[in-house]
C-alpha cells in the first residue's frame, strides 16, 4: 500500500508542509527571491503539486494544472517523495536509478537544493503528525 493512501492525504501532508514553509519569515522570502517555480508530478496517488513565488511577495502552493511556466519539474512516486523528504534517498541516487526525473536548467536545480533544507528538517515531524511512517 502506498504511504499516501489518498490524494487528499498527500495534499494535507505535502501541501501543508510547503504552505507552512512559505509562511516562514526566513524561508518564504528566500524562496520568492529565488524566483523558481517547481512542479512535482506525483504518481500513486496521481497529483500535480506546484510551489511558486506567487505574486512576488508571498509564495503559493497550487494543486493541479494551472498554466504556470515551470522552472524545475520533478516526476516521482508518492513513496519516493516521502523517502526523499525523510532523507532516505539522496537526489543523485534517485536520479541515477530513475526514481526521480528532473527537468530544468541545472544551475536553477542546484540553486534550489539549499532552499530545501528547512523542508528536510521539518518533514519527519510533520509526516509523523499526519500518521505517516518515519
Amino acid at each position: 500500500m502506498p504511504v499516501f493512501e489518498s490524494k487528499e492525504k498527500m495534499q494535507a501532508v505535502l501541501g501543508g508542509l510547503f504552505e507552512k514553509l512559505l509562511a516562514d519569515p526566513e524561508f518564504g522570502p528566500k524562496f520568492v527571491q529565488a524566483d523558481i517555480t517547481i512542479k512535482f508530478n506525483i504518481s500513486d496517488p496521481n497529483a500535480e503539486l506546484w510551489v511558486t513565488p506567487g505574486d512576488g511577495t508571498t509564495g503559493e502552493v497550487i494543486w493541479g494544472s494551472n498554466g504556470n511556466k515551470t522552472t524545475v519539474e520533478m516526476t516521482l512516486s508518492g513513496d519516493t517523495c516521502h523517502k526523499f523528504w525523510l532523507k532516505q534517498i539522496a537526489m543523485p541516487i534517485a536520479l541515477a536509478k530513475g526514481l526521480i526525473k528532473a527537468k530544468g536548467p541545472m544551475p536553477k536545480i542546484l540553486k534550489l537544493l539549499p532552499l530545501l533544507k528547512p523542508a528536510y528538517e521539518a518533514y519527519p515531524e510533520w509526516a509523523n503528525s499526519h500518521g505517516l511512517p518515519v
